[in-house]
C-alpha cells in the first residue's frame, strides 16, 4: 500500500527538481550543424535559437538551394540535440519518483 502523504512529499520533490531542470535547460545551448560544419545552429534545450553561423563560401546566388537545405538540416540537428539533452536532464529530475502501478505523470 502507497502511503499518500509520502507520494505527495515525492511528488513536490520532483516538481522543485523539474522547475530547477527547465530553468537549466533554458541556459544551456547546443550547437548541431550540416555539410560538415558550413551551417551552424545554436539553441538552447527549450529550443530558442540563438545564433546562426553560415560559411562565406555558400553565400553565391548559385548556392542558395543548398543553402537553403543546409539550414533546416542543421536547424533539425540542433533541436534533436535539444530533445536528447532535455530528456536526459527531465528524466534525472523525475527520477525516483514511486508512482503506484498504472499512474503516469504527463510531462
Amino acid at each position: 500500500m502507497v502511503n499518500i502523504n509520502e507520494l505527495v512529499a515525492q511528488a513536490q520533490a520532483m516538481q522543485a527538481k523539474v522547475k530547477l531542470a527547465q530553468n537549466e535547460l533554458s541556459k544551456q545551448e547546443v550547437t548541431g550543424e550540416a555539410g560538415n560544419g558550413l551551417v551552424k545552429i545554436t539553441m538552447t534545450c527549450t529550443k530558442e535559437t540563438k545564433k546562426c553561423e553560415i560559411d562565406a563560401s555558400l553565400l553565391k546566388a548559385e548556392e542558395k538551394e543548398t543553402l537553403e537545405d543546409l539550414i533546416v538540416a542543421a536547424m533539425n540537428n540542433t533541436k534533436d540535440l535539444a530533445d536528447e539533452v532535455a530528456t536526459a536532464t527531465m528524466e534525472e529530475a523525475t527520477a525516483g519518483l514511486q508512482l503506484p502501478e498504472g499512474v503516469d505523470l504527463p510531462m
